[in-house]
């Protein structure tokens, strides 16, 4: 019965909102009316005297022409009354002040003389009221009839009584097509335990929510706490988790203004939420002003950083966009995201390898690029130690290739994409992408501005342990940690691309950039939190197992050398790190070693003209057993002069 006469009713509704604007000046011209009615018959007790009927009709056409046009000037004749908040009672409020005020004025100079003075107040009282009250009336009802046929919805806890908690709850109860019915507020803070928000009982801390969800049946948890921190999301998902229900979470400030509304924006809580890294503030107009109408290139497209920064870069309006990569389907995939949201962006793809110089010089003699982002690297650490050869032609001589094609064509920027595993490198990847770093910086002379930029691990970015535990997960595990104390910096994508490219605008040129990782995470914390995330509970349902550090791993990762000193700059998570320079004419002669090295296959030579290059990499037991062979005696030599630090000549 309820629900037919809800459903009638917001038929009706509908039907008015075809003229609403009409029916709201009616309405309005009806209580002022009733507002100069009402203060005469409670002036005189409801009987006027005949000789102040003539006052009656005077004052009641000016209150109501006066406060119609006031109304009409300060557009209280538009807006949906169902919305209606405190600005708008605000606004109405300075209506009816400034309404009367002229309209008592006009009255004085215009109207007969003796006019009671109690008929000013007791007009502005009556109209204040009534138009203020059938705004929260209309409210209040439509409100409650989206509520009454509430048996389908959910009953719900918002986690969180802070602004997002309130503006949540405010959004379901003004959205009839948000199928929750709200039951209170969870909130950790003490203080706010037994309190009212908006209606709603605050019933205590996360500790209670076992005990809330039984007493008031509740079928699903809204987390609303935006700003919460990495340990302090993880708690709340344990109190979830030990309630025995649902769970989802509302974003950040950043991805509200992206996409509009709160609301609608309900999502499953995902494990980039447990980083609790906050909102990046950037200099726009300094990125604007660098990128905006000019042509930009990113090598390595079709990655995971290169397409984030793709994604990025259009919102600052670049004369034309280019995404060089060597794979065909992510390009393909990324022209067509590209094209849907951006279509009138210059946007082109272009197939190569940055292995090849003339490729590169036919894209930079077509295009004149004038912004280089090179995030092309191979990356995976035990796949490089398999084929050391092949990540020094692509890391180092991509890198210098691309590098000389920029310094040939004149280009203003060159950002390079680096790791932190070039920090005291154990692994051939890391070597390789510290080589870069110096390569890179030896070609500062006064022309392109040569930058870096090193970080940790992305979140879900090809080749992270995210994707890889989830497919183990999905698959009723194990679970496959290589060791209990790993542990790992990480990032989110789109806050590692934006660093990037505030970084890209710092500096003179010759400079690394270090991205501020906050603190190390346990890659066993991470796998346990994606169980529990998935609704299953680790060592129960979801075996962890430990396989033991692969080739050229570290435990723990580092982002600054030694011999790098510190220097902030105008971004607080971006650091600025100088260290060991490395002359042009070094640069090239340790190249040629390089490079010949990888034409005859040479691997000791390799390996030790990386290491004389990058004094700090200590190479894999697994990389020098297939250079030394079954000989322990020749690898406790190899070791030995490793650590003292003396290059071996090739054979």
């Amino acid at each position: 019965m309820w629900s037919f006469a809800s459903i009638r009713f917001q038929s009706f509704v509908r039907r008015l909102a075809c003229f609403h604007r009409c029916l709201i000046c009616a309405v309005q011209l009806a209580i002022f009316l009733f507002a100069g009615l009402s203060a005469f018959l409670l002036r005189f007790d409801f009987s006027v005297p005949a000789f102040f009927r003539r006052y009656l009709f005077t004052s009641l056409l000016v209150w109501v022409v006066v406060k119609a046009l006031v109304f009409l000037q300060l557009s209280l004749d538009r807006g949906w009354w169902r919305y209606t908040s405190v600005p708008d009672l605000i606004r109405l409020a300075a209506a009816n002040i400034l309404g009367s005020a002229i309209a008592g004025f006009g009255i004085v100079l215009f109207g007969p003389p003796g006019f009671p003075r109690s008929l000013y107040v007791l007009d502005f009282l009556i109209c204040a009221v009534l138009t203020a009250g059938v705004r929260i009336a209309v409210r209040v009802v439509l409100e409650a009839s989206r509520r009454v046929d509430g048996g389908s919805n959910r009953r719900t806890l918002i986690y969180g009584a802070g602004t997002a908690g309130v503006t949540l709850l405010r959004e379901i109860r003004q959205n009839g097509a948000l199928a929750y019915d709200v039951a209170g507020f969870i909130d950790d803070r003490p203080e706010k335990a037994g309190s009212m928000m908006q209606g709603a009982l605050v019933f205590g801390p996360g500790a209670t929510l076992p005990a809330v969800v039984k007493s008031e049946r509740i079928e699903m948890v809204l987390i609303a706490a935006p700003s919460a921190t990495g340990v302090q999301m993880s708690a709340i998902l344990r109190h979830c988790q030990e309630a025995g229900v649902a769970y989802q979470t509302v974003p950040g400030l950043a991805e509200i203004i992206e996409a509009g509304g709160l609301a609608s924006q309900i999502r499953d809580v995902a494990v980039e939420d447990l980083l609790g890294r906050n909102p990046i503030q950037l200099d726009e107009s300094g990125i604007r002003a660098r990128i905006q109408q000019k042509v930009v290139i990113i090598t390595g497209a079709a990655g995971s950083i290169g397409s984030e920064l793709c994604r990025q870069i259009c919102r600052f309006e670049p004369a034309a966009l280019l995404a060089y990569d060597i794979s065909e389907t992510g390009l393909f995939h990324l022209e067509r995201e590209i094209r849907q949201k951006f279509p009138k962006l210059s946007f082109h793809v272009e197939i190569g390898n940055i292995q090849n110089r003339q490729r590169l010089r036919d894209v930079f003699h077509q295009h004149a690029p004038a912004v280089v982002y090179h995030a092309a690297a191979y990356k995976h650490v035990p796949l490089m130690e398999a084929h050391a050869f092949e990540a020094v032609e692509n890391n180092v001589f991509g890198t210098y290739n691309l590098a000389m094609v920029a310094n040939e064509f004149a280009v203003e920027d060159f950002v390079m994409i680096s790791s932190d595993k070039a920090v005291r490198p154990t692994n051939i990847m890391g070597a390789t992408k510290r080589v870069a770093e110096l390569v890179i910086g030896s070609l500062q002379n006064g022309g392109p501005r040569f930058v870096s930029v090193r970080f940790g691990n992305v979140l879900g970015s090809n080749g992270s342990v995210v994707p890889l535990f989830k497919k183990q997960i999905a698959a009723g595990g194990p679970v496959t940690v290589t060791h209990p104390d790993m542990q790992r910096y990480f990032m989110t994508i789109p806050e590692a691309a934006q660093l990037v490219l505030q970084a890209s605008i710092m500096g003179k040129g010759g400079e690394t950039f270090v991205l501020d990782m906050g603190k190390p995470v346990r890659i066993v914390d991470l796998a346990r939190q994606l169980i529990l995330l998935s609704g299953l509970r680790p060592d129960t349902d979801i075996r962890i197992e430990f396989s033991g550090l692969r080739p050229g791993e570290k435990l723990y990762e580092e982002l600054n050398l030694a011999g790098e000193e510190t220097g902030p700059t105008r971004h607080e998570k971006i650091h600025a790190f100088s260290g060991p320079c490395l002359p042009f004419e070094q640069a090239i002669r340790h190249l040629g070693v390089l490079r010949k090295s990888c034409e005859i296959r040479d691997l000791r030579t390799l390996m030790f003209e990386l290491r004389d290059m990058v004094p700090d990499y200590n190479p894999s037991n697994e990389l020098l057993r297939r250079i030394i062979g079954p000989d322990r005696g020749g690898l406790t030599v190899v070791m030995k002069r490793i650590h003292n630090a003396v290059p071996v000549p090739a054979d």
